[in-house]
């Protein structure tokens, strides 16, 4: 946890005057996971990268089968496929979960001494594949295709002390250009790439010339008259955790990943909850955005086993009594979406913006 301190640690005793006191009851607990979804993974051949699709797309219909939120919607997951490793009849295959309604498909990139220009080519050409292939994206009301975005190795903006895994700089805005409506790479501590700003849901711009435009930048707030060519930086928790201490002394670090090692328990849940992460002036509405690797064989157990369906049942028994909390499953952009009516001053219940801006890929009215 020691590693890269100084970039996350004042920035987390900063969040803290951020996190919203009390506010009107229900409020309104919106829950995305994400998926740094990576068939090849530790480097193994085609045909296990296969089988690690296959399983997921007949194992994960039937986990989640008896969990509800308070709209009615199972568990939602977002996987973030990276372009690098496109296989058509994989995603094709992922598409079949996507059409069934149990989420959506968003771009991952891995990319090493790039240029502005060739990252731009990477992010159309692959945008191009996901919408005219497979149906997959969403689009606003203009017709523009948009995606969301996972940085491979959280090196976003060439934010590695080394410069290696990017070599873009102004990578913010490329993603701009490109049609990227958010990022959803953070937290990525103890790594050096963590942003400045922590538990935040804020507008970054690049800083010319220079890498990490990502580290600071604006939250968004209510009927904000911020610059909306700045990309949104949609970021999980992170926090100290005191009560699963190492040698009994040090807190551990808690980033909300899931993974084999670090499964999802109410404690954990409580957490990430508890910072609070929301929309300036919309405090009764709190974004949690967790983060797996589903594709290694331990870590898939771990997001579709037991650790994770009791974590569901904690968070429908804690937070969806329809008083107190109500409970709201979503995607990644369903998540942006309800970010953004917050920013435009919308109020009540957030899962009447799922839709808001950016519109459901079409391979979704395919079920």
């Amino acid at each position: 946890m020691f590693k890269a301190i100084d970039k996350w640690l004042p920035g987390y005793l900063l969040a803290g005057r951020h996190r919203p006191g009390n506010s009107k009851a229900p409020r309104h607990l919106l829950f995305c996971v994400t998926d740094h979804f990576e068939p090849f993974s530790r480097s193994v051949g085609p045909e296990a990268a296969l089988d690690r699709v296959t399983r997921w797309v007949h194992e994960y219909p039937s986990v989640f089968s008896d969990v509800r939120d308070a709209d009615g919607r199972g568990p939602q997951h977002t996987f973030f496929y990276p372009a690098e490793e496109y296989r058509r009849e994989w995603v094709s295959l992922l598409c079949e979960l996507v059409a069934k309604g149990h989420g959506e498909i968003e771009i991952h990139l891995h990319h090493r001494g790039d240029t502005a220009e060739g990252l731009a080519r990477t992010l159309e050409d692959f945008k191009g594949r996901l919408r005219n292939d497979h149906g997959l994206l969403g689009e606003n009301d203009s017709g523009e295709v948009r995606y969301g975005f996972v940085h491979g190795n959280w090196a976003l903006c060439n934010s590695l002390p080394d410069g290696d895994w990017c070599g873009v700089n102004e990578e913010l805005s490329v993603l701009q250009k490109t049609g990227c409506y958010a990022d959803f790479t953070f937290p990525s501590a103890p790594s050096p790439t963590q942003p400045r700003m922590v538990n935040a849901i804020y507008r970054a711009k690049d800083t010319p010339g220079r890498p990490r435009g990502h580290d600071r930048g604006e939250r968004v707030k209510t009927y904000s008259s911020a610059d909306r060519d700045n990309l949104v930086i949609v970021q999980g928790p992170l926090a100290l955790d005191w009560e699963r201490r190492k040698l009994g002394i040090l807190p551990r670090l808690e980033t909300g990943t899931l993974d084999e090692s670090n499964p999802a328990t109410p404690h954990r849940v409580e957490l990430w909850v508890r910072q609070g992460i929301g929309v300036v002036g919309r405090p009764e509405w709190v974004f949690v955005k967790v983060h797996t690797h589903g594709c290694l064989p331990g870590n898939r157990r771990a997001v579709l086993g037991e650790p994770m369906l009791s974590a569901h049942r904690y968070l429908a028994n804690r937070y969806n009594d329809g008083r107190a909390w109500k409970l709201h499953y979503v995607t990644a952009r369903e998540m942006y979406n309800i970010i953004r009516a917050a920013e435009d001053g919308e109020g009540d219940d957030p899962g009447l913006y799922r839709d808001y801006e950016v519109k459901p890929p079409p391979v979704r009215g395919h079920a």
